[in-house]
């Protein structure tokens, strides 16, 4: 195993500053039995070796008028807290979220566990029922149309839109069948692992160590070794190192541009247009907020215009919805007594190389006022220590081309399809895993990716 840097986990890390202690990259955990597999592949009990915590509250919604709105987890008490707040009835959110069990359990099969670009994979029955279903999926709406066809309150549309960032895409563009994504959240639940994101990695780590795979850090592979159609290796700044299958868990676009430029090129794909990035600010805060928990949601006024900025202007908008992660709520190790660690993020266009300290002043201040606005505090008189990751820096960092944070974005119907397979027809021997290919990114997708190369190779 080769890494760039000094640590396992790619953008799963953490920093500390001034007795505070950060998450820097994935901030939401859901579907942890994903995890779990791989443990329990060796027959060992999972929770010898990661623990984690489910949450009885998924997120704290806030607008700018005054409402506010907690997403319990339990469904039942989520639907009808949900008719008190927002002008909804029962049976509407019923309606709604059995369509998004319904779209899931048709499509998970093929799309997400199997590889999409394999003809066995399309000769079963699930898939055929997948198929004969896919009319009602909501594949020719887009997320934004499929919400306004189940409810009439913009609110609670805005809510079921954020769902597109969980793959860093646009609710105006991305398909309705992305309505699925609400029932993993509130089915499945949502959880904060013991020790922070990073234990994830860690305790990963830990044990194939244990298990005897070795890893060599701070040793970049420089290029994937082929011959006559074949995968052979690959060459570092340390050696040459043969192998008969090789696995880039690196950026696709990169493992292409940097490790694979003799090979031919996959034009089409790696013109794809990127998924959104995130500019996160990293705030120790001096004093606690009991309105807030694990994760909180400020609301743009106007969404559409601010996914416009993402997409199109390459640029942040003035009035920008503001995500506050609080790990401390759960860990009180996270930060000094009578404090909050605060990682506040927002959604961010790729790297086009835009003059990031601009933008980042720019930002802090919109953000600062719009937590002002609506926590009705001073939150600059309370911030004690700051860090800031940005596109740039994220792309510098963890070669994600253009700093996107999930490969390519999903603003076509058809984006399931256009990612990268897993494995490339060019070169036998050579798969690809992660984020950036099939079946697509966040923490449950990328696992799932590596268990379909895990799969292919056998």
């Amino acid at each position: 195993m080769f890494e760039t840097n000094d640590y396992p986990g790619g953008k799963i890390h953490n920093l500390e500053s001034a007795g505070y202690r950060f998450d820097t990259g994935p901030s939401l955990f859901t579907m942890p039995h994903f995890v779990d597999e791989l443990f329990e592949l060796f027959d060992d009990n999972p929770a010898d070796y990661f623990r984690y915590k489910k949450k009885e509250t998924i997120c704290n919604y806030f607008w700018e008028d005054g409402t506010r709105f907690t997403v319990n987890a339990d469904r039942t008490t989520f639907i009808k807290e949900a008719t008190e707040t927002f002008d909804v009835e029962e049976i509407a959110l019923q309606k709604y979220l059995t369509n998004s069990q319904k779209k899931y359990d048709a499509t998970a099969h093929i799309f997400l566990e199997k590889s999409l670009h394999k003809v066995r994979s399309y000769m079963s029955m699930a898939t055929l029922k997948s198929l004969i279903k896919s009319a009602g999926l909501g594949i020719n709406n887009t997320l934004h149309q499929e919400n306004t066809l189940h409810f009439k309150d913009a609110k609670l549309v805005q809510l079921f839109d954020r769902y597109a960032t969980y793959n860093g895409s646009t609710p105006y563009q991305t398909p309705g069948i992305m309505s699925m994504i609400p029932h993993l959240e509130m089915h499945y639940g949502t959880f904060l692992p013991e020790g922070g994101m990073k234990s994830i990695s860690q305790s990963l780590y830990d044990y194939a160590v244990m298990k005897g795979v070795e890893f060599n850090f701070k040793e970049p592979v420089q290029k994937i070794k082929h011959k006559s159609g074949r995968a052979e290796g690959v060459i570092t700044a340390k050696g040459v190192y043969d192998s008969d299958i090789v696995v880039s868990n690196a950026d696709v676009f990169t493992s292409y541009q940097n490790l694979l430029k003799d090979s031919v090129q996959p034009i089409k794909i790696l013109e794809q247009e990127r998924s959104s990035s995130a500019l996160i600010f990293y705030w120790g805060v001096n004093r606690t907020f009991p309105e807030l928990d694990l994760h909180n949601i400020l609301f743009s006024e106007n969404y559409k215009e601010e996914f416009k900025h993402l997409f199109e202007t390459k640029d942040l908008i003035d009035d920008p919805t503001v995500y506050i992660n609080i790990t401390s709520k759960s860990d009180s190790s996270d930060a000094p007594k009578g404090g909050e660690n605060w990682f506040v993020m927002i959604n961010a266009p790729g790297n086009f190389g835009q003059d990031w300290d601009v933008l980042i002043k720019k930002a802090r201040t919109h953000i600062q006022q719009k937590i002002n606005r609506v926590l009705g505090i001073n939150i600059a008189t309370h911030i004690v220590t700051e860090e800031i990751l940005d596109p740039g820096t994220i792309e510098s960092k963890t070669s994600s081309h253009r700093g996107s944070l999930y490969g390519s974005s999903s603003n076509s119907k058809f984006s399931a399809f256009l990612r990268h397979p897993n494995f490339t027809s060019k070169l036998k021997g050579l798969y690809f895993c992660g984020g950036s290919v099939h079946p697509g990114g966040g923490i449950p997708l990328c696992l799932l990716s590596a268990k379909i190369v895990s799969d292919l190779i056998k």
